[in-house]
């Protein structure tokens, strides 16, 4: 099992002495100015990986403990979600600010991500209801004037094509910004909820099944077997409750900027380093 420490200042000689003598069954396998990589031949029960992970962010320090069985030439697929992970905004957010709505909007999404609301596709509804009237011309500007790349975002994604990985776009949110992202970035699939629009306005409705963290599972595990493979082959990227599904039957899960319940479950979190960092890791 590997442990690897992302550093974010320059000074790690610190972190790495203190980290060997709290973890002595720790053993230093690589270490470079970025990160540093340790194996453990001892089981590392949750107690330790949760004394790990307060560690390392106690340091400001990025960590990812890779499963046991994990083999990082295993990767053959990428699936990110896009609000907060991709890109640097909650899109419905921002599209209830442009019409003053964001602190009703933004509060549930707040609730949502961090798990204190269960049932994504109820806050999913009653989010998009509050956007009744909303005109088309909301979304195009949110696009072209609020959305943008997070760091590494777009080095990730076209590296990850150069190694002849599968990428897929996993979304809770809609299909108007991942369908444009698909494009952009060219995502081998995208996915996210249907907007209903009638005369250029938003109805308050969405068209079809939502997509939920129980979809976002069945959408990676759908997408797997179509390009020959199994979750066991997904990295898997993402930052809110709803992303734990998907994260849980994946061969390795990370947090990018991720809330507290996903940095508890996932196998590891990006607090500081750019998306791309894991290619100079995997």
């Amino acid at each position: 099992m590997n442990i690897t420490f992302i550093h974010s200042s320059s000074d790690s000689n610190n972190f790495i002495e203190k980290a060997l003598q709290l973890f002595p069954f720790l053993k230093i396998k690589s270490r470079t100015k970025q990160c540093s990589i340790f194996e453990s031949d001892v089981n590392i029960t949750t107690d330790i990986k949760t004394a790990i992970r307060n560690f390392s962010i106690s340091y400001a320090t990025d960590l990812i403990i890779s499963p046991h069985e994990f083999n990082p030439t295993q990767i053959k697929i990428l699936a990110i979600d896009m609000d907060s992970t991709l890109i640097n905004i909650e899109c419905i957010d921002e599209i209830a600010r442009e019409v003053g709505l964001e602190k009703e909007v933004s509060k549930i999404t707040e609730l949502t991500m961090n798990g204190e609301i269960k049932d994504f596709s109820e806050s999913l509804k009653l989010r998009v209801k509050l956007l009744k009237g909303v005109p088309l011309s909301a979304l195009e500007h949110v696009y072209n004037n609020k959305l943008k790349f997070n760091p590494g975002a777009v080095n990730l994604l076209s590296s990850a094509k150069l190694r002849g990985w599968k990428t897929i776009l996993v979304s809770g949110g809609f299909d108007f910004f991942t369908n444009q992202l698909k494009e952009k970035l060219n995502f081998n699939d995208a996915f996210a909820n249907q907007l209903e629009i009638v005369n250029g306005s938003l109805t308050g409705g969405i068209v079809g099944t939502i997509i939920d963290g129980k979809q976002k599972a069945e959408i990676v595990g759908k997408c797997a077997l179509k390009y020959g493979y199994t979750t066991k082959n997904a990295l898997v990227i993402g930052d809110g409750a709803n992303d734990l599904p998907m994260m849980s039957c994946a061969g390795l899960s990370i947090g990018y900027r991720a809330k507290t319940i996903v940095k508890e479950k996932a196998d590891g979190f990006l607090d500081f380093a750019g998306l791309d960092i894991i290619l100079s890791i995997f």
